[in-house]
């Protein structure tokens, strides 16, 4: 972790279309995004490169919530994700940038974080323990083969 960045690296076992589909699908995204004790709320979603994202997180102790929105820098289907971030608040300056790799391994997906120019309310401790969290969901939502039948 540098002063305002935080990187993270796992391998899931899924595959890139899976994983791929859990940062691009508004119902998966708002299952595993926000770190535990967060609600989210997806306003709008289109997922392609100069598509915008709009949505919440709410804090469910305490009922507070803070929004944000995305602007898709690049996307390549079940490879890579680059966006950036805007906080409503205006506590929260600047933008935030994202860049989400997947690369098919033997055992699923290696994927590789790396989240960018962290406002400076936020520490990037947090952000770090807070990306853990959701990367625990995302594999808990991505892992299991569960079939309709």
């Amino acid at each position: 972790m540098s002063n305002n960045s935080v990187s993270l690296h796992r391998v899931l076992k899924a595959s890139p279309e899976k994983v791929f589909r859990a940062f691009t699908d508004p119902l998966a995204i708002a299952a595993w995004l926000p770190p535990y004790g967060f609600l989210c709320t997806v306003h709008e979603m289109k997922a392609e490169t100069g598509g915008t994202f709009r949505m919440s997180f709410h804090n469910f102790t305490t009922g507070h919530s803070h929004s944000f929105g995305r602007t898709y820098k690049e996307i390549r289907p079940n490879e890579f994700l680059k966006y950036t971030d805007t906080f409503d608040d205006p506590n929260l300056p600047g933008e935030m940038t994202t860049t989400v790799s997947l690369r098919k391994v033997m055992a699923g997906t290696e994927i590789k974080i790396t989240q960018e120019g962290i406002p400076a309310m936020i520490p990037v401790e947090m952000c770090y323990l807070g990306w853990q969290e959701s990367i625990d969901k995302l594999t808990r939502l991505v892992e299991p083969e569960i079939p309709d039948a």
